[in-house]
């Protein structure tokens, strides 16, 4: 449910309730959306490469071959079903998370494999392609994408502009300044937090005494719903209305997407010293990959075989994708001095000169 703005009701938790018609079993408890069957069969092909990429993105750390990596496992239902309700002309600002999300919204799978690898060409996206620059300091894009948002609407444009956060981002003030900014101006923004219930070590219940994240949302008089992360029927439905209400110039909306992250926080964490291996093995049971598989075959459109088909083809893409990564050559490294300013500093020049000795002859 979308709770309005300035609601007096005062009991946060019968508020919000995460909206769900696809349970863990993969079986409707609510009417669902119209959508094709060709739609619901290409969504869980792109979580299968979303998931396939993610798997080879671990081992490639582990082998040295990548540097840091923040695995997706677990969250692909909410990036994937959210980049698909975004048009192509809309805006995307993502974490160094969404990599399933910038996938989908046009980002090449090379480009995604030469981020952790460091290369420049990783870290911004194809002219063509609507993707804000990768944030690694926490919240810190959440402004950039109200501001960019702002400034559609005093164009006119119809456009709506969508951005990402963990639960962690919520403790940031660069979030509340954010969601502030957006209720007061009502821009054409949906901002989605993806509450996998852990920021890094810290557990949802130590993040926030709020009954749910959501309701922050309404605190600064912006609509906000809670939904299941992991269902991508329900994914769809408040999706897909958030940004049509953007788009009608309606406001902002804050969507609380509960899910789960099923690897570590990111390659340098261990995640088995502060998670005990039953809570993974139940939240395993809820994978929204094998939810969306039960789904589809219960409907007729999907058979073992397909779905081995569907895997089979995901390793060849990524593993493409991976070769034409590491046959980029590394850029040389004074390329940095290139991409601040049209023309160099006298005090820049000389750390040119004093890095590249043979500018200096």
């Amino acid at each position: 449910m979308v709770a309005k703005s300035r609601s007096t009701t005062k009991d946060a938790s019968a508020r919000y309730s995460p909206v769900q018609i696809l349970n863990s079993e993969g079986e409707l408890t609510g009417p669902s959306p119209v959508i094709k069957d060709e739609q619901l069969v290409r969504t869980l092909k792109l979580m299968i490469i979303g998931r396939s990429f993610d798997q080879r993105a671990l081992s490639l750390q582990r082998q040295g071959r990548i540097g840091t990596y923040a695995p997706i496992s677990g969250q692909e239902a909410v990036q994937v079903v959210s980049s698909l309700c975004l048009s192509d002309d809309e805006w995307m600002f993502p974490t160094y998370r969404d990599y399933a999300a910038m996938y989908v919204h046009g980002m090449p799978l090379r480009d995604l494999f030469l981020y952790p690898m460091g290369h420049p060409q990783g870290g911004r996206a194809p002219e063509s392609v609507n993707i804000y620059a990768i944030s690694i300091s926490i919240a810190t894009h959440l402004p950039h994408a109200v501001g960019a948002a702002w400034a559609s609407k005093i164009k006119g444009e119809k456009k709506a502009f969508m951005t990402y956060h963990g639960d962690g981002a919520t403790s940031e003030g660069d979030f509340h300044e954010a969601m502030n900014f957006a209720g007061v101006f009502q821009v054409p923004l949906v901002t989605i937090c993806e509450n996998n219930g852990w920021a890094i070590s810290l557990p949802r219940e130590r993040q926030t005494h709020s009954e749910t994240i959501a309701q922050k949302g309404e605190a600064y008089g912006v609509a906000a719903v809670m939904v299941d992360g992991n269902d991508i029927l329900a994914l769809y439905k408040v999706i897909s209305e958030s940004l049509d209400r953007a788009r009608a110039g309606d406001g902002p909306t804050f969507i609380e997407a509960v899910t789960y992250r099923l690897g570590p926080h990111t390659t340098a964490d261990d995640p088995g010293r502060y998670r005990s291996q039953e809570e993974l093995e139940e939240m395993k049971l809820k994978d929204p990959l094998v939810r969306t598989a039960k789904y589809l075959r219960g409907l007729g459109l999907l058979s073992e075989s397909e779905e081995a088909e569907m895997w089979e083809e995901a390793k060849s893409l990524v593993g493409d994708a991976l070769k034409e990564a590491e046959s980029i050559a590394p850029p040389n490294p004074d390329f940095f001095f290139d991409h601040v300013y049209a023309e160099l500093t006298p005090n820049l020049l000389k750390q040119r000169r004093e890095f590249v000795p043979e500018e200096a002859e």
